[in-house]
């Protein structure tokens, strides 16, 4: 494996995260090329050095590239990223897998889980491109708005083969982004699937006018609840603590950058998950992941009471008191009960 510079990556996605992503490589990287899924954004990209759609201020740096040609942008990458909404990353890795070059890296930013097979996104990936030893995951407070003014910011890096780990950190650490690596794939997946449901039923309190007790309320619960999920699929413990869990757990639930707490805010006043997303053309993954983590909860006999609440709004037409009255109506217990006995009473 090689060491110090690449000569090509390719980001496959142009949404925000994809296109923030790029500058986070370009000082790493001889070329970057971001795989548009349109030919307009492509040409725009290359016209403007800007995207149109997505981060409309940020100036691209010189050394990315943009392209609607999947072969072309995979051709010699020595890491590709998939910066995919969850609900396309299955197809999207099945439609590249023959152009995917047999010794690159494969990093996925992609954050969910599947819903009735229940994977993590890097199994999603790995079923259809075959590389679950070369792939890593990343994830933490990484706001694409920040990230693309340099903001300081940090993620977890999690691969199964450390090496893989270390030459993804390579590739993206600089004195802005601070990247520390892990083994615990499946914990820190846990981490970034679950922060997004516990941000959606923030944006709900808040919308209906709670208070600072209430949010911390929540995101602490909504770590204990991590923390059983995580410990049910082997994760380590210690990471519903760290950048992935806790982190970015704050950073999604109080950001006005967070598509899922902003969702939480409209949806309380009205707005439905469909209209949310056409005018604001982001994807809320915590409304997809809803869904997924709550089968799998229960799959697994896991108590997960905020998840559920969300689920029961979202899915059920549950009233958003009648959840938060269910949620208050819990007995309390001990606070991390469930984190130590794979999330069983």
């Amino acid at each position: 494996m090689s060491t110090g510079r690449a000569d090509k990556v390719a980001v496959v996605g142009s949404g925000s995260w994809g296109t923030a992503f790029t500058g986070l490589l370009a000082p790493h990287v001889d070329e970057v090329v971001l795989w548009c899924r349109s030919d307009e954004v492509a040409r725009a990209i290359s016209e403007t050095r800007r995207n149109p759609r997505h981060l409309t201020d940020y100036e691209l740096e010189p050394n990315v590239v943009a392209t609607s040609d999947a072969r072309a942008a995979l051709q010699g990458a020595e890491l590709v990223v998939l910066a995919l909404p969850s609900a396309h990353l299955r197809a999207t890795c099945a439609a590249i897998a023959d152009d995917l070059p047999e010794d690159a890296l494969v990093l996925v930013l992609t954050k969910g889980i599947e819903p009735t097979s229940h994977k993590l996104m890097l199994d999603v990936a790995a079923d259809e491109l075959g590389l679950p030893s070369r792939m890593a995951v990343l994830s933490g407070p990484n706001h694409a708005e920040e990230i693309c003014r340099h903001q300081v910011s940090a993620a977890v890096i999690a691969a199964n083969e450390p090496q893989v780990a270390a030459r993804v950190q390579e590739l993206v650490v600089s004195p802005s982004f601070r990247a520390y690596v892990s083994a615990d794939v499946a914990g820190v997946e846990v981490c970034g699937a679950v922060k997004n449901v516990v941000a959606i039923a923030c944006g709900v309190a808040a919308g209906a006018g709670a208070g600072d007790n209430t949010l911390a309320v929540l995101m602490t619960r909504g770590i204990a609840e991590i923390g059983r999920l995580s410990a049910a699929l082997g994760g380590d413990p210690l990471t519903p603590m760290g950048l992935a869990g806790m982190g970015d757990l704050v950073a999604t639930c109080t950001s006005e950058h967070s598509r899922n707490r902003t969702f939480g805010e409209a949806l309380v006043a009205g707005e439905s998950l469909a209209h949310y997303e056409s005018r604001t053309l982001m994807v809320v993954e915590g409304a997809r992941a809803a869904m997924s983590v709550h089968e799998l909860a229960l799959d697994l006999g896991i108590e997960a009471p905020i998840t559920a609440a969300v689920h029961g709004v979202l899915v059920d037409g549950l009233d958003a008191e009648a959840a938060r009255a269910a949620l208050l109506g819990r007995l309390p217990r001990e606070e991390f009960y469930g984190m130590s006995d794979s999330g069983k009473e």
